[in-house]
């Protein structure tokens, strides 16, 4: 997997950087991978590889309709192993276990990004239309994924992993959203993650004691 460097994808990351709503703070990254293998990749690709095997035949062995049959397909462990990669070149220093892995990736459609997007991203879409004028963030968004991997060819994941072990968590997250958008054909990964907060657990003024969900009581202010 190689960092590839796009300028479109600058100027939403500058946005995104740092978009400041008083008490919290909402903040998003784009980066770009190729998928062709450099360095310890083709390595770790193979141990990857063995370690899906393993876990299948576990799976086939206690359990005939096991949530791993997907993974029979070589395609879909090509799919698997490609999206693990970038984790791991995302954090390098996170050991991420694949077999975990797969329970916490799934599809989704441009429809269901597009719904956690307008929900959550409300408020900072607000401000990306004030600052800049013309099309709404969504829109440029798109604009920008389809020039870099072609969103029409894509496959949509979503990684949610268990808040006590999910590196992308930042200390006072109020909520946070990974995505990875995967063209086969361009062999290239695009990851988008995004996430709110609370400035005042990052500030150190309250303690962050748990993982914020959903329901959870700072979340009831938002304007959404």
């Amino acid at each position: 997997m190689k960092f590839l460097e796009y300028t479109p994808l600058d100027r939403l990351n500058d946005f995104l950087s740092h978009v400041n709503f008083g008490e919290r703070t909402i903040k998003g990254c784009l980066e770009a991978y190729s998928c062709k293998h450099t360095g310890t990749d083709k390595k770790l690709s193979f141990s990857l590889e063995h370690e899906i095997l393993d876990y299948i035949g576990k799976s086939s062995d206690t359990d005939s309709s096991s949530p791993a049959d997907y993974l029979l397909s070589r395609s879909s462990r090509k799919t698997l192993i490609y999206l693990v990669l970038t984790l791991y070149h995302m954090y390098p220093d996170y050991d991420f276990s694949l077999v975990r892995a797969h329970q916490f990736f799934t599809e989704e459609s441009w429809d269901s990004f597009k719904q956690i997007f307008d929900t959550y991203m409300f408020e900072a879409s607000k401000e990306w239309v004030e600052t800049n004028g013309g099309n709404s963030l969504l829109e440029d968004l798109y604009k920008v994924l389809d020039e870099v991997v072609r969103l029409s060819e894509c496959e949509i994941y979503s990684y949610n992993p268990d808040c006590h072990v999910d590196p992308f968590l930042e200390k006072g997250s109020i909520w946070s959203f990974n995505f990875f958008f995967y063209n086969r054909k361009l062999k290239c990964v695009v990851s988008f993650r995004f996430c709110c907060i609370s400035n005042l657990v990052a500030d150190g003024f309250l303690v962050d004691d748990e993982c914020y969900n959903d329901d959870g009581e700072i979340f009831d202010d938002m304007d959404m």
